[in-house]
């Protein structure tokens, strides 16, 4: 047992020699588990007395090296003392050196702090103007969108605004003021969509209010046109032409203050200084185009396109100018009154040509050549029944005469801008019938007023110039007569010259209505010739068949109308000559119509000559009677 016991002190004792072993070399945070291990066992007090002794051993090895290096101690604590003086004064010196250290610091930390706030201020400038950069365009291109707004420039506008809305916005970034111009734009784009829209309507009332005066310059370009080529033809006419100028002059002394109803200035012969004042006077005249301003179209067209809507703006254009067509080609009622409605009617008509017309050439698919034709021919046939039904309800010659001027200029006008006009001057050849019509009632009134106010006498000549005046009113050839001495007298009354002037007023207005109607020569030959025979056939013959039946008229009127008669036979041949002089038509061409007039009168002379002398006056008697019923038989006939 007593080896045991001494075999366990001795495992003890070595246990615990390996725990101090493990305390003195073991960090203290890692000798809790050593310890536990003691306090778990039972040699606790042992443990501690083992522990004490290792202590004292301890302390006495402390003590001596204590003992053995005290001196030196000593020397080092007397050598610190009198270091201490030496730090004292070191300690006041770096002390003063702080001090002025911190003194002198002082305006370097305010520098510095300066600096730093510079520093600082220069990257918030420098971040500033970099925004600023993104931001300004975008605001300058705004304060431009609302300048061109305020300036009504509503296209560049919107051009303005695509440019904010696609690139500057974009580019600014998330800025508030930025999300409230993204907010305005659509609004911005349907007020200047609306805008425009309001200007073409303001554009589509003025051209209606304006399409008169438009219509009326554009007519007044074409009369210069036409004055400028008039004037080349003038220069070139022939000699001969100005000889019956004066031809006719003379003819129309008679009844120069009486009812003559066409003079020389209604002829249509101008002179050539006449023409070129009047193209002085028109050349000044300003461009149909220059009197409208387009720029509302062309704004309109150009703002719907970048909207993407120029269908839609097409369509309404068309819709509405097709309404303005209906009315500018609606007629008064009144239109056939007066020379003025019909020039009004034709000026709006013109003037709303003219616009769709420069509207054609200027704009690129806004209108189109299919879409005017379409409008022209609905123009065309509504004209031209307006006319045919207003010029019916017209009796007088004169403005028969000016509307078929009007008429031609209105055509050369629509023409010189391309549209075709043949329908208008088809209908120009119907209305010459009915302006002879008119006009041989308006003859056989002067007819019957020259018999009605005819002395039925030989005409007493006193002078040769008296002689030389009526010879040149109408042609009259009498050797015998010519050698008897003056006075004498002409074997017809005034009736004859008078007739004669008549005709030849009457060619010339027929030469009138036929000038500018581009119909050659030739035809307007055959159109005079044929209403020249008109007159004769049925308008004189009607005159001097109400003369014989007149109760008043005795046997020396009935023979003065007889002598009359042969005289107006024998110069039919005249006439064919001055019809041929003024139209430039040889009187032998082959389809030259001639004068039935010549057969009418030389009826009574195929029957017997007259009796030489009157020495029974139931001779006379029975000869005017054959005359007279041949004549009229002759006129029945040929009617």
């Amino acid at each position: 047992m007593e080896r045991l016991w001494k075999m366990a002190s001795a495992e003890t004792a070595a246990e615990h020699e390996r725990i101090l072993r493990e305390i003195e070399s073991t960090d203290t945070n890692c000798i809790g588990p050593t310890l536990r291990s003691v306090y778990d066992g039972q040699d606790h007090g042992l443990f501690m007395d083992k522990l004490e002794g290792r202590i004292r051993n301890h302390d006495r090895e402390i003590e001596k090296m204590c003992n053995h290096h005290f001196q030196g101690f000593v020397d080092s604590i007397t050598e610190l003392l009198k270091v201490r003086g030496e730090a004292q004064k070191l300690k006041c010196q770096v002390t003063e050196t702080n001090q002025k250290l911190q003194n002198d610091g002082k305006e370097l930390l305010t520098s510095m702090d300066e600096l730093r706030q510079c520093r600082l201020q220069q990257r918030n400038i420098a971040t500033t103007i970099d925004k600023l950069t993104h931001c300004l365009p975008v605001l300058e291109m705004y304060s431009k969108l609302q300048e061109q707004m305020r300036a009504k420039r509503y296209y560049p506008a919107l051009r303005t605004l695509e440019q904010l809305e696609g690139s500057c916005l974009p580019q600014a970034g998330s800025y508030r003021f930025c999300a409230i111009m993204a907010e305005n734009i659509p609004r911005l784009r349907t007020h200047i969509r609306d805008v425009s829209m309001s200007d073409l309507k303001d554009f589509l009332e003025s051209i209606r209010k304006h399409s008169d005066k438009i219509g009326e310059t554009a007519m007044k370009q074409a009369q210069v046109q036409i004055a400028r080529d008039n004037a080349v033809t003038s220069q070139q006419r022939s000699a001969s032409g100005q000889r019956i100028r004066k031809e006719v002059c003379s003819g129309t002394e008679v009844d120069r203050n009486g009812s003559n109803p066409f003079s020389e200035k209604y002829s249509g012969i101008l002179d050539v200084e006449d023409e070129e004042v009047s193209e002085e006077r028109l050349i000044s005249i300003p461009g149909a185009q220059d009197l409208v301003d387009f720029s509302p179209v062309y704004r309109c067209l150009h703002i719907y396109t970048v909207l993407g809507a120029r269908d839609t703006f097409e369509n309404y254009y068309r819709k509405q100018r097709r309404k303005q067509a209906r009315l500018v080609l609606q007629p008064h009622s009144n239109m056939h009154e007066t020379l003025e409605g019909y020039r009004h009617y034709f000026n709006q008509i013109v003037g709303f040509f003219v616009v769709e017309d420069h509207i054609l050439h200027t704009t690129q698919g806004l209108v189109n050549r299919a879409y005017v034709e379409e409008l022209w021919e609905l123009a065309l046939s509504k004209t031209i029944a307006a006319l045919r039904t207003h010029s019916s309800y017209c009796t007088d010659p004169d403005l028969i005469l000016d509307l078929k001027n009007l008429i031609v200029l209105f055509a050369d006008t629509l023409q010189g801008y391309g549209f075709p006009v043949n329908q208008l001057f088809d209908m120009l050849l119907e209305m010459r019938d009915q302006y002879g019509e008119i006009l041989l009632k308006k003859w056989n009134q002067s007819f019957r007023q020259i018999l009605d106010q005819d002395n039925y006498s030989p005409i007493p000549v006193a002078s040769p110039e008296e002689y030389q005046r009526i010879a040149g009113q109408c042609p009259f050839q009498d050797p015998e007569l010519d050698k008897m001495p003056f006075p004498k007298k002409l074997p017809f009354s005034e009736f004859v010259p008078k007739v004669y002037s008549q005709l030849k007023e009457f060619i010339y207005a027929c030469l009138k209505y036929s000038e500018d109607l581009h119909l050659s020569s030739t035809e307007i030959d055959d159109m005079i010739r044929k209403s020249t025979n008109l007159l004769l056939t049925r308008t004189l013959s009607h005159c001097l068949h109400y003369a014989i039946k007149k109760k008043n008229v005795g046997l020396a009127e009935l023979v003065q109308i007889i002598i009359n008669t042969t005289h107006l036979e024998q110069s039919c041949h005249y006439l064919e000559e001055f019809i041929s002089n003024i139209t430039n038509v040889p009187p032998d061409t082959i389809n030259a119509t001639k004068l039935y007039g010549t057969s009418t009168f030389k009826v009574g002379a195929k029957v017997a000559p007259p009796p030489p002398h009157p020495p029974h006056t139931h001779t006379w008697i029975v000869w005017i009677i054959i005359h007279l019923s041949l004549l009229n038989n002759t006129e029945h006939k040929e009617l």
